[in-house]
């Protein structure tokens, strides 16, 4: 089923359908700890903003501009990532990412001034942030179809892990060593990203409608063209009364006519099979946008974002004006990231059923993770907060291990576009990405309130909710306008064989079961 193949100093997965495990299960591995050091390190640096704070004598709001940039960065540049995955592969992206992550990290650790780690996180980890995550999850959707729902849940739980393990450890070691020394340990960590690209093998899917096999059977069918063609011409000289069968090889007089014929068909096939690789595909599609589900889509991702990132960066400080020691709060982190691992599994093994309606799943969590957003605001007490963590923690699981792979659902885009929309995708959330956390800070800084936070978060995935609730009735318009002009253009292929009289099939049917000869006594 599978062959290896050469492709510019690495090899390439051929198969003839989508394998659902084989090399796919490395590449989830690789993509696991890819969340660790990308998603993982951003939603556990809400442990470092009381030094920063200290350290460089700015406000919160200010501070939470390095995640801003960051994010913002991350995903603006997704569609940069998508062309250089179509046009280098995933592999050597993925490898360059890693190198520009672990650069501004250790870079982050020599800042004096606040601006610095703008330049250093925001800029340089944001964009190697890109180009490791982006092209890793669009791999691993190609290398799955059945399983891909729970493959991409379980996966996607390393940065639920890393949020559980640094949060406490990167807490223990800055109190030892200091934060600057902590940063670069953590920008070292980071380079395990190099060695992850290094196994994203690229793949291919050569099913039964690629090139070779589509010229294969024009090849068949041109044959039974001429064959009928010769059958036809047999039968028409019957009444010469001269001994003929329906093999072209018994009429001398037929061999130097058929060169004819068969050389223009010969041309019509190697015309007909060149036309697909004449045409090159785009780098980047932007035919997605003139989809309306994929517009809904794009928009529930843009508010959704708002929610994302703002509750893990400020749970702790939270905790700590709540009047909770710094070690049970960093605490409420590692739970939110525990009840997070649950919750995309969960999901996975919810969406992997057939047949379900996936996009409504993903509504009903959103309005859940909604929901508890707002609880935050009405905590006053660790156990308050503790129970705030576990639901928001298992909410925002359900959604955020699920929402780039639905993109490859029928109902948004499908597997076809899953590229180019992921990129599309991600860029637009490139908004949210940089308003959120800043909104969130300006919030706290007015209020000195740090629940305040939460509440621009919630109203964002009430929005989102909004605009999720709308994909699937834009799909079902769209879907009711496709069969008007469907019967419209025919191929020329088909137009030619149903121009073949139905008994001249026949006729050469029954040549090749038993071949008589015909021979016509004078009389």
């Amino acid at each position: 089923m599978t062959q290896k193949t050469s492709q510019l100093c690495s090899r390439a997965n051929v198969y003839t359908q989508v394998p659902d495990g084989g090399w796919g299960w490395v590449v989830a591995v690789s993509f696991f700890f890819v969340e660790v050091f990308t998603y993982g390190i951003i939603k556990s640096f809400g442990v470092f903003f009381n030094d920063l704070m200290d350290s460089f004598d700015e406000s919160n709001s200010r501070i939470s501009w390095v995640i801003s940039i960051c994010v913002f960065v991350l995903t603006f540049t997704a569609p940069l990532s998508a062309v250089l995955s179509t046009r280098f592969g995933h592999r050597l992206v993925v490898v360059a990412g890693g190198l520009l992550v672990s650069t501004g990290m250790v870079m982050a650790s020599f800042s004096r001034e606040l601006y610095h780690m703008y330049i250093s996180i925001g800029i340089i980890s944001g964009l190697g942030y890109c180009f490791s995550f982006l092209p890793t999850v669009t791999i691993l959707s190609q290398y799955f179809d059945k399983k891909r729902s729970v493959v991409t849940a379980l996966a996607s739980t390393g940065e639920c892990f890393a949020m559980f393990a640094f949060a406490p450890a990167i807490t223990a070691l800055k109190d030892s060593i200091g934060w600057r020394y902590s940063l670069l340990f953590v920008g070292l960590l980071q380079l395990n990203i190099v060695v992850c690209g290094a196994l994203l093998r690229p793949i291919i899917i050569r099913g039964p409608g690629s090139p070779k096999a589509t010229a294969h059977e024009n090849r068949k069918e041109v044959q039974y063209m001429l064959e009928n063609e010769k059958t036809r011409t047999s039968i028409d000289s019957i009444d010469s009364g001269v001994e003929l069968t329906t093999s072209p090889k018994n009429v001398p007089s037929h061999a130097n006519t058929e060169l004819g014929p068969k050389a223009d068909m010969q041309q019509i096939l190697v015309k007909t099979s060149s036309k697909p690789s004449d045409k090159k595909a785009p780098l980047l599609d932007f035919s997605i946008l003139k989809d309306r589900s994929f517009i809904c889509y794009a928009l529930f991702g843009l508010f959704a974002t708002l929610g994302f990132f703002a509750p893990s960066l400020y749970i702790i400080p939270l905790g700590i004006s709540l009047g909770i020691e710094q070690e049970r709060a960093a605490f409420l982190l590692s739970t939110m990231a525990i009840a997070e691992v649950f919750g995309r599994i969960g999901a996975g093994c919810v969406l992997n059923r057939e047949p379900i309606r996936k996009i409504y799943i993903e509504l009903i969590c959103v309005i859940l993770l909604m929901v508890s957003l707002f609880a935050f605001t009405f905590a006053t007490e660790f156990w308050g907060l503790m129970s705030c963590s576990i639901f928001f923690g298992f909410m925002v699981g359900t959604v955020g291990g699920t929402h780039i792979p639905l993109l490859a659902e029928d109902d948004v885009v499908g597997i076809e576009k899953m590229s180019s929309a992921a990129g599309v995708y991600v860029f637009i959330q490139s908004i949210a990405g940089l308003a959120g956390p800043p909104l969130a800070g300006l919030l706290v800084d007015q209020s000195k309130v740090y629940s305040r936070a939460f509440y621009s978060c919630a109203a964002g995935m009430s929005v989102a909710a909004v605009c999720l609730a709308l994909v699937r009735p834009c799909k079902q318009g769209l879907s009711q306008c496709h069969p008007a002009g469907q019967g419209q253009a025919e191929s020329p292929r088909g137009k030619a064989l149903r121009d073949i009289p139905e008994d001249f099939l026949e006729m050469d049917l029954g040549k090749n079961e038993h071949k008589v000869h015909v021979k016509m006594e004078p009389v």
